[in-house]
């Protein structure tokens, strides 16, 4: 999965890191900002949050457009900058009043736009690494590594948030408010890093910067386009269609985890963990069990004795880490919030190397499920994670308030979130990547580009129904966990329905 790999892949996968490291700082802390600084309500503050996602996935539509016409480094380079300005207008503590309501909504704005200037067409850039015959068979392995490379700066995000605004708070002496500030300014920081970065390892992808997708007459002779009939057309976007609408729903109820899934752990969840559990809320620990994992793979996979003694070493090293941590292990630690938001991620990092294994296995036997099942399946997965939630619900009463503040009512293991964040990364895994694929490999070659941009659009409309939960909040959380669950399995049975139609296409 590692070798082999065309070298521009890494200075923009690392690019990408800080990007992503940056926002994600950012939206680990958000949707308490908005409360604890302007005390919006949840369902104002849901409303806020879904529609900032909606235009983080939206505007990439447009950012292709113009990159088409302009270039992509053109625009990944101006989308960076204009994200800047949106994340200094976020770090600036204005207090809140109007104008300071108004600044917000403008950074958010900026933040969005620069977003759609700089995701789809770096990632655009990385496809044409592999347009090279040499590279044709990585491609896959190569955005998986890609993929991983957005997580692996997720997963600092959490406790980056964290840490910085205790250090604004314990140093500084600012308030709880003003110091979500000081996050936001660690996101400013993280695009400098980026930009860096993109400039320092130009000369490894410069090739594809030039590329442009315009093909001469003499091109379109050597290369013409797979021709497919009206009636191939139609059911081909027929079937992307109903794909995309399905998407809609999973990202809906996947991205609670900004929303009534960290409610729930700011309301419900205990804020303290001793022993063995506490470790998992180190995120140290967290890189520590990755490199175990790796390490296995490198160890179990290579014949090569040199190969074998290095993922050895990644599997010992590592434990042996982990074990001197949990001799260090005294009194309990406290748990905020926004660190549950660091597991998804985590995960994400740690299954991947297992999920390309095992569907490597059943495709050597034949038994490799399609695409849209796999999105089927994924749905599913979806759905057992808030028959979880569900579960560890009942009994919990419905949230209250003491002078317009959030009560404390219960203290719910830990684990519960921590489980739901593994199911729902199962089901990110079985249908994000996935459903990248099935549009790249059903869309009609006239239709390519529109097609990828419809799935973006899909992506943000799901965003933007995010905020349907976070307005039920204050109902008892049995309905607001019953009502994700309901739409994920509808709409699992939904694909199943149509599943001989999708594969045929597939």
């Amino acid at each position: 999965m590692f070798e082999g790999q065309p070298k521009g892949l890494w200075a923009l996968a690392l690019a990408n890191t800080g990007e992503r490291f940056g926002y994600y700082t950012m939206l680990a802390v958000f949707t308490l900002f908005l409360q604890a600084n302007f005390h919006f309500d949840e369902k104002f503050t849901s409303t806020i949050f879904s529609s900032f996602l909606m235009l983080v996935y939206f505007l990439p539509l447009f950012g292709g457009m113009l990159a088409d016409k302009f270039g992509y480094s053109k625009m990944v380079t101006i989308g960076i900058f204009v994200m800047f300005v949106g994340y200094v207008l976020m770090a600036l503590p204005l207090g809140a009043n109007v104008f300071a309501i108004i600044v917000m909504a403008a950074s958010l704005l900026f933040i969005s736009l620069g977003t759609g200037l700089f995701k789809g067409n770096l990632q655009v850039m990385v496809g044409d690494l592999y347009n090279e015959p040499r590279y044709a068979d990585k491609r896959d392995s190569g955005f998986s590594l890609f993929y991983m490379a957005i997580n692996i700066g997720a997963m600092f995000a959490p406790t980056a948030a964290i840490k910085i605004m205790e250090w604004a708070q314990a140093s500084l002496g600012v308030s709880e408010a003003d110091s979500y500030h000081f996050a936001f300014a660690v996101a400013c920081a993280s695009l400098i890093v980026s930009i860096a970065i993109y400039y320092l390892g130009m000369p490894t992808f410069r090739h594809v910067i030039t590329t442009t997708k315009a093909k001469t007459a003499t091109d379109a002779e050597k290369a013409p386009a797979d021709e497919l009939s009206p009636a191939e057309t139609r059911e081909r976007i027929t079937c992307l269609i109903l794909v995309m609408a399905v998407v809609i729903f999973f990202w809906m109820a996947f991205h609670q985890n900004g929303l009534t899934l960290t409610f729930f752990a700011r309301d419900y969840t205990a804020a303290s963990s001793a022993g063995l559990q506490s470790m998992m809320f180190d995120v140290t620990n967290l890189v520590a069990a990755i490199f175990m994992v790796y390490g296995a793979f490198a160890l179990f996979q290579n014949k090569g004795l040199k190969a074998k003694s290095i993922g050895a070493a990644f599997v010992a090293l590592p434990a042996g880490y982990l074990y001197w941590k949990y001799t260090q292990l005294s009194a309990p630690i406290s748990i905020s919030a926004p660190i549950f938001q660091q597991f998804n991620p985590c995960f994400v990092v740690l299954l991947t190397p297992v999920s390309i294994a095992f569907f490597g296995w059943l495709a050597k036997k034949g038994k490799e499920p399609k695409s849209p099942v796999k999105i089927g399946l994924g749905m599913l997965v979806a759905t057992c994670a808030y028959l979880l939630m569900i579960a560890g619900s009942v009994g919990l009463p419905v949230p209250t308030y003491t002078d317009g503040v959030n009560d404390h009512m219960a203290n719910v293991t830990p684990n519960l979130l921590v489980s739901t964040y593994l199911i729902l990364t199962f089901a990110e895994l079985l249908l994000s990547p996935i459903g990248i694929s099935f549009v790249s490999k059903v869309a009609p070659p006239k239709y390519k580009g529109m097609m990828m941009g419809a799935w973006f659009v899909s992506t943000a409309l799901g965003n933007f129904l995010v905020q349907i939960p976070g307005y039920l909040w204050g109902l008892d959380l049995t309905i607001v966990w019953g009502v994700l669950a309901a739409i994920c399995l509808v709409a699992a049975l939904f694909i199943f329905s149509i599943i001989k139609k999708l594969n045929r296409v597939s």
